[in-house]
Parts: C-alpha cells; sequence; structure tokens
C-alpha cells in the first residue's frame, strides 16, 4: 500500500490525478486499448510525481522550523535586553538617588563639603577610587584633626563628654578647669566594592579612629576596644530587586538617615564634640540589617542588634543574691575592668522611611530584652526557695522628620524617641532598668529628643545649632536598688569637700544646646583643610531626695578642630 505522508490538499490533489488517470486507461475503446506495461509506466511516473512532492513538503517545513527558531531566539534576545536595560535604568536611579543625598556627617540633603570623598561616591569606580581588578574598586577616606578642648567644670575627657558625668558642687573637679589638645579623634576608612553584575554589588567598609583606652573598652553604645573600631561591615545590594542586606558593625537602624535607609548616609549631628548632643538616637554595634525598597520614596529595614545594657551608677546596688551584669574574661578576650550584661536575646529595630518629595520623614520601633538571676534563698532551716532566671521587655517608639526649609540655605530637623529601658541608644547613656524590691526588673521609662537646625551661609561654610534634651523617670524598688529614690541623701552635692556617701544623686534630666561652625581654609587638588569651632552649654539635674533637695549643675565646653581630609 502506498502511504502518502502529505498535508490534505496535496493529497487531494494526487488522489484526484491518479483517478483521471485509471479512468483514461480503462474507459478508452478497443482502438486505443491500452497494455499493462504502458498502465505500469504510467503508475510509476505518478509515484516519482508524487515523491518529488513530497521531498518539496520536507524542505518547506524544515525551512519554516528554522524561521520559527530564529523568531524565538529574537524574542528570546529581546528580552534579555530589556532586562538589561531595565537593572541600568535602576542603577542609573540608584546613584541619582545616592548622589543627592549626603551631607557634612550625614546632616543635609545635597553632597557637602564636608563630608569626605568615600561618605559623598556612589559605589562606583569614580573620582577619588582605585581599581584593585576588572571589578572591585577601592575608595579611602578620613581626615587627620588636632582638636581643642575647654571645659568647667572639669569632667576629665577627652573630645567625647561624660554627659551623664558632670560633677555636682562636692567634687573639686566643679571647681576647676580643664583644658587639652587632642589628635585621636583623627579617622582612616576604606570602602570595597565588587560589581558582580550592573545591578548586584557587595561591597566591604572599614572606619576606625583612636578614642579607646585599653580600661574604657566596652559593648554599650560604641565598642571602643583598641584600636577603635567605629564601623566594620558588609553589605550586599540587589538594585533590581531592591534588597539590601549588611551584616557587621555599623550604625544602629535607630539612627535616623539623610535619604532612604544606606549606610554611610546616616544623619549625624556636625558637632565636634565625639559624644555629639544629649537626645541623639545612636549606637554603633555588631548587627545584621534587611532593607527593601519597597516603591519610590518607601523604604522598610529589620534589624537584629548586638545587646546590652547600661546600668545606673552609684549608689545603685544590686542585692547580693541577684546578679545583674558580669566581669569581662580576659580570656575570652572581653574587658575585665567593666561588666557585661545579661543578654540572651538581640535587640529588634525595625523602620520605615518616607520620602514624599518635600523632605525625609522616619518611624521606628524598638524591641529589648533584660535578664537577671535570682539564687537560691533559705527562708529557714527547712524552707529554701529555688534560683529563678527574671526577664523584662524594654520598648521604644519613634520618628524623625528632615525639612529642607529653604532650598540649598537652611535645613531642620527634628527626632525623639520615648519608652523604656532605651537609655542606651541616647548619647547621654542614662539607665535602661534598675530592680524591684524583689530582685526582678524594672525597665526605666524615658525620653529622648533632638531639634536641629544647619545653614549654608556660602559654599563652604556651614553654621549649626541643636537642642537636645534626655529624661528619665523613677523606677523599681524606693531604695538604692531602683533608681530615682526619694529617699537618696542629697545634703552634701552643694557642699565643697562632702563625703560621697552624702551626694547620692542620680539624673533624671541632660538638657543641652549647643552651636558651631565649619568653614572651608582651602579645597583643590591637594585635598581640603577645614577649621570648625563648637560651644556647648549642658544641664544635668538630679531627682529630689531626702529632704526635698534637688542638685543641679552646669556644663560649658568650648571644641576647636582642624582637618586635614587627604581624599
Amino acid at each position: 500500500m502506498l502511504r502518502l505522508n502529505l498535508p490534505s490538499a496535496h493529497a487531494t490533489a494526487a488522489a484526484t490525478g491518479l483517478a483521471l488517470g485509471l479512468t483514461a486507461g480503462l474507459g478508452a475503446g478497443p482502438a486505443r486499448a491500452q497494455t499493462v506495461a504502458e498502465m505500469a509506466a504510467r503508475m510509476d511516473a505518478m509515484q516519482r510525481q508524487m515523491l518529488s512532492m513530497q521531498q518539496e513538503l520536507a524542505a518547506l517545513r524544515r525551512q519554516s522550523g528554522a524561521q520559527r527558531a530564529a523568531l524565538a531566539g529574537e524574542t528570546r534576545e529581546r528580552r534579555v535586553l530589556s532586562r538589561d536595560q531595565a537593572r541600568l535604568a535602576a542603577r542609573t536611579e540608584h546613584q541619582q538617588r545616592v548622589a543627592q543625598a549626603g551631607g557634612p556627617g550625614g546632616a543635609r540633603p545635597g553632597v557637602s563639603e564636608h563630608t569626605p570623598v568615600i561618605l559623598a561616591n556612589d559605589l562606583v569606580c569614580n573620582a577619588g577610587s582605585y581599581a584593585l581588578g576588572p571589578a572591585i574598586c577601592f575608595t579611602p577616606g578620613g581626615f587627620v584633626e588636632l582638636a581643642g578642648i575647654f571645659r568647667n567644670p572639669n569632667t576629665v575627657s577627652d573630645t567625647a563628654t561624660d554627659f551623664n558625668g558632670i560633677p555636682f558642687r562636692n567634687s573639686p573637679q566643679s571647681r576647676e578647669s580643664e583644658f587639652r589638645f587632642s589628635a585621636r579623634q583623627s579617622r582612616l576608612s576604606g570602602l570595597f566594592t565588587a560589581r558582580v553584575e550592573p545591578t548586584l554589588q557587595i561591597s566591604g567598609y572599614y572606619e576606625i579612629d583612636f578614642l579607646a583606652a585599653g580600661t574604657t573598652s566596652n559593648s554599650r553604645e560604641s565598642n571602643s576596644y583598641t584600636p577603635r573600631v567605629r564601623q566594620i561591615f558588609t553589605t550586599v545590594d540587589a538594585l533590581d530587586s531592591g534588597w539590601h542586606v549588611l551584616a557587621g558593625q555599623a550604625w544602629s537602624l535607630v539612627t535616623t538617615d539623610l535619604s532612604g535607609i544606606t549606610p554611610l548616609k546616616e544623619q549625624i549631628p556636625l558637632t565636634i564634640d565625639a559624644q555629639y548632643v544629649p537626645g541623639f538616637n545612636w549606637t554603633r554595634n555588631p548587627q545584621v540589617r534587611v532593607v527593601k525598597d519597597i516603591a519610590p520614596g518607601l523604604w522598610a529595614g529589620l534589624s537584629a542588634e548586638s545587646p546590652q545594657s547600661v546600668l545606673p551608677p552609684s549608689p545603685f546596688a544590686a542585692p547580693s543574691l541577684v546578679n545583674v551584669n558580669n566581669t569581662g574574661d580576659a580570656a575570652g578576650l572581653l574587658n575585665n575592668s567593666t561588666t557585661y550584661s545579661n543578654s540572651s536575646v538581640p535587640d529588634l529595630i525595625g523602620k520605615l522611611a518616607i520620602e514624599p518629595g518635600f523632605g525625609h520623614f522616619e518611624l521606628k520601633g524598638l524591641v529589648r530584652f533584660f535578664d537577671d538571676r535570682l539564687s537560691p534563698t533559705t527562708l529557714t532551716t527547712a524552707t529554701r526557695l529555688p534560683g529563678h532566671s527574671d526577664t523584662a521587655v524594654g520598648y521604644g517608639i519613634g520618628g524623625a522628620a528632615t525639612l529642607p526649609v529653604i532650598d540649598k540655605r537652611l535645613d531642620l530637623q527634628v527626632s525623639g524617641l520615648v519608652g523604656q529601658g532605651i537609655g542606651r541608644y541616647g548619647s547621654a547613656q542614662l539607665p535602661d532598668f534598675a530592680l524591684k524590691a524583689d530582685g526582678s526588673i524594672a525597665p526605666v521609662p524615658a525620653f529622648q529628643l533632638l531639634a536641629g537646625a544647619v545653614a549654608h551661609v556660602q559654599p563652604g561654610t556651614d553654621v549649626y545649632l541643636y537642642a537636645g534634651w534626655e529624661h528619665a523617670s523613677r523606677a523599681g524598688a524606693p531604695n538604692a536598688t531602683g533608681y530615682g529614690s526619694p529617699t537618696l541623701v542629697v545634703t552634701g552635692c552643694d557642699v565643697e569637700g562632702a563625703a560621697s556617701g552624702t551626694c547620692q544623686a542620680e539624673t533624671r534630666d541632660i538638657r543641652q544646646i549647643t552651636g558651631g561652625f565649619w568653614h572651608d581654609l582651602y579645597k583643590g587638588g591637594y585635598g581640603r583643610l577645614v577649621a570648625g569651632a563648637q560651644v556647648s552649654y549642658t544641664e544635668r539635674d538630679a531627682f529630689r531626695g531626702a529632704f526635698g533637695i534637688t542638685p543641679s549643675n552646669h556644663l560649658v565646653t568650648g571644641l576647636t578642630s582642624l582637618r586635614y581630609y587627604p581624599f
């Protein structure tokens, strides 16, 4: 049987031709009778004709398949090109957004004249960066500083002021002044960036200074281990999907940003004082942070940060059977001249940043966990209470706003945090918690508030003014176990030479107003030379103690700075 693998139209034509041929052969009269041999020859010719048609159809099919493959390949190429174009567009938008952010220490929109190149550059090999390979860039940064410091009274501090350590009038320091020069705030930094692809970047950043002594190293607000690590972290940025991951030591997520939620774009006060301003919310500590670009002008971030607690100074004393902290183990490479709190869960911080087109706004929340251990107690020879651990929850709710009131001339900012157990996140370092009479934890209610203004008088000259306030409320037992007890003895706080036991004051409020300026003395191909000055007035008020006495004292500080930015 002859099998024809033809389309229906060609099969119909072949069948018609075969039928006509048979009819012509069989229907002829005797005069035109065909022999069997002639009929076989005709059939053979028809088969060759049909085979030729099949070959032509096969060639047509092969051609059609190649055309389809070519079209499919072209479509795939267009899709890949479209994705690449979208990624490049996203990268360009990101670069423009970052370039529009910045500020001197992170204090105003627009790249500042007082910001090192490392803080102004986007993550690409541009001016000031050096290529270490086909896809790795290195951007050096930092400055050399000589600072001058004057304080009255004497807090015996370097460029970082201990606001909660302002002496009361019973101390001879309260009737002394101090002056010193310091170069220890000089800084070194470097940024490594690997461009894996146009929209995927991996970066590493380090930043160190020299403001640490071995016995002052701790983990409370800034990890001041020697050499002092300010920041050291890695980031992974997927610009096309809008996901950003940070791992390492960096400014806390609770710190206000200038643009989106972007590392190295924090809104740091412009002060020379390395402790900044009371009311400023910050730490620099190890963390893992994830940020998502939700929509244009909208970002969300979540971080888990290394926990540590600030406890009240003397006269606070935990009962002998209650363990709230422990001395660092030198063999474990912690400082054995300070203490570390009992913490089993990281601090959790969430933030939402919004830029509607006329400023930068933030909403933030903080959750913390505090632990202590109560040892077994014996009430009688026959009664024994087992030991147990106690856990309390601290929290904070806050916000921030930055407004360019006069474009390129005046920026206003305000930020704040309120809750309980938030002392660690304020510059004044008020306590996080005290203890109740039964030894359980009592988080200290508190709030922190900062307002500021930065005027850009002329290119290369900025003038700033800040006002800050940190407040703590009474908490815990009404004695030395709690905080702010009205029974504490404070009768000697205003008497010079009075014994320390007669001035058991505990801080209720720290307030400060400070102002200063930065001015470019030189800016050109050889770097930048900057001069600055700052004056501050700070009040420390204690809780009312026995006999209704409320101890108080103030601090006047003047600082000058000469900085050279070589990069």
